[in-house]
């Protein structure tokens, strides 16, 4: 008797060969790399977004605190104005009685031959410039500025012979001090 197998044959099938230990590693490796990439973008955005809030929130401080700094020049500026004034007025007041006292001393002082024709009162000192019919008109009125008590460094710096309107007379000019 003979047998017919009428079954297919089965081959045997070689058994696929082992996948490498690294070639697993090394997938295993990527995967976690894609995932941890993953996990830190996300991370990342999460820090960027908040730094960003951080700056704008930066940025209204830093706005505020332009806008204080311009208050304090705008107030030191206003400041020094009145400083200034306040100063201004104080001079003002020191020196506002210095023309009168040095009218009515020159006045005092003023002979019979003399006259006034320009006086400058200035802070440096005082400059004043006349005439008199006779040069010891001029030398009397001279000693009797030295003789005041309020002015001081009285010098006479000219007498010049002058004619005004046909009739001779001495040019002078001196300068001084004023004690006050």
């Amino acid at each position: 008797m003979i047998r017919i197998n009428l079954l297919p044959i089965r081959k045997k099938r070689k058994k696929p060969k082992p996948v490498p230990g690294f070639v697993i590693g090394a997938v295993l490796l990527l995967v976690l790399a894609v995932i941890l990439t993953f996990f830190i973008n996300f991370l990342m955005k999460d820090r960027i977004k908040s730094l960003a809030e951080q700056k704008k929130g930066n940025e209204t401080k830093i706005a505020k605190l332009q806008e204080k700094i311009k208050e304090v020049k705008n107030y030191e500026e206003l400041n020094k104005k009145y400083t200034d004034r306040k100063q201004i007025i104080e001079e003002l007041r020191k020196n506002q009685a210095r023309p009168v006292k040095t009218l009515d001393e020159l006045s005092k002082r003023l002979s019979d031959g003399i006259w006034l024709q320009e006086l400058v009162i200035s802070a440096s000192g005082i400059e004043l410039k006349g005439v008199g019919f006779t040069n010891e008109d001029v030398v009397t009125f001279v000693q009797d500025l030295k003789a005041s008590g309020l002015l001081t460094e009285v010098y006479l710096h000219e007498t010049v012979q002058a004619e005004a309107e046909s009739v001779p007379v001495y040019k002078f000019k001196i300068t001084m001090g004023m004690k006050i």
